[in-house]
């Protein structure tokens, strides 16, 4: 990390508490539009507003938007401060408890985690594969909230520089006759955001026979294969709930399992069932979550 950088976004951050909740501008489909002071330096990158948000798979999306450089110059350079644990204690006291930190530097982003003395990449880091960027009017960089310690609620401080000057042979930055935009500035803290995750479904992928049709004396099995709403994975375990009746009488399951990726109950008809209604459900039921299907037949 650059040093330069570091001392500029302290006296930002100050020892300011987080913004409160009035500061957002709007909020919907958690998504969080953060106003930023313009016009402080005409020959700086000006920073007007951040919108972050999350999706179901707790994919975070933070756009800052610098509408005064259009495209992303070899000499700018860009970090996203993020206190994952909402803890101006832990993490560097000095950026009001940042944990981990997104820098980008001559077109290519990297994630560094605070080490108890700088910021660095150490064995056992999160992997960052989930960690990219794009650059038009501002820079919109996206990361999983997993890599980030599996955040949920955080507070994040952004700076945008231009005029930076990279030595070649050491890769040194000089920051000597940079320009840079701190949001928020003036010593205001850092901005809030809560991560909100839709409780997940269970999704029916699959639901049928075997046979089609129930028989007399045979034996007839429902099949249900279902998926996770947040992550798409289907479900190869849980708990499978069997209820048949044949007419007015209860018919108990032979067996209620996972085949496979798929939930099977299978009941054994009886041999003098055929002309009544056979009426079967399976439901499975996995971490609190549950899908059912049932079916009426009559019996051949």
């Amino acid at each position: 990390m650059a040093a330069a950088s570091i001392a500029l976004l302290a006296a930002a951050a100050g020892a300011a508490s987080p913004l409160g909740s009035a500061s957002p501008a709007a909020a919907a489909a958690n998504t969080v539009t953060f106003q930023d002071s313009t016009g402080e330096d005409a020959a700086a990158p000006d920073i007007t507003s951040i919108v972050v948000s999350n999706d179901d798979a707790g994919m975070l999306t933070f756009r800052v938007n610098v509408p005064n450089r259009p495209t992303l110059g070899q000499d700018m350079y860009s970090v996203l401060f993020v206190d994952t644990d909402n803890n101006p204690n832990t993490g560097s006291l000095d950026l009001a408890g940042v944990d981990y930190v997104m820098e980008l530097v001559r077109g290519e982003i990297n994630l560094f985690k605070w080490d108890g003395t700088n910021f660095t990449r150490r064995f056992g880091d999160p992997s960052a594969v989930t960690l990219s960027f794009a650059y038009q009017a501002g820079i919109t960089i996206r990361i999983s909230a997993a890599e980030l310690g599996n955040t949920k609620r955080f507070n994040f401080i952004v700076e945008v520089d231009s005029g930076i000057v990279v030595d070649p042979v050491t890769g040194d930055l000089d920051f000597t006759n940079a320009k840079g935009d701190v949001a928020p500035g003036g010593g205001a803290g850092l901005y809030p955001f809560t991560v909100v995750l839709a409780k997940p479904t269970l999704v029916v992928k699959k639901f049928g026979s075997t046979p089609a049709r129930p028989a007399a004396g045979k034996t007839f099995a429902l099949r249900l294969q279902a998926a996770r709403s947040d992550t798409g994975a289907l479900l190869q375990g849980g708990r499978v709930i069997c209820v048949g009746r044949v007419a007015s009488s209860a018919l108990r399951a032979q067996s209620g399992r996972f085949v496979g990726r798929e939930a099977v109950c299978t009941w054994k008809i009886p041999p003098k069932a055929k002309g009544k209604t056979f009426r079967g459900t399976i439901t499975i039921v996995f971490e609190g979550l549950r899908v059912t299907r049932s079916i009426s037949r009559k019996i051949g």
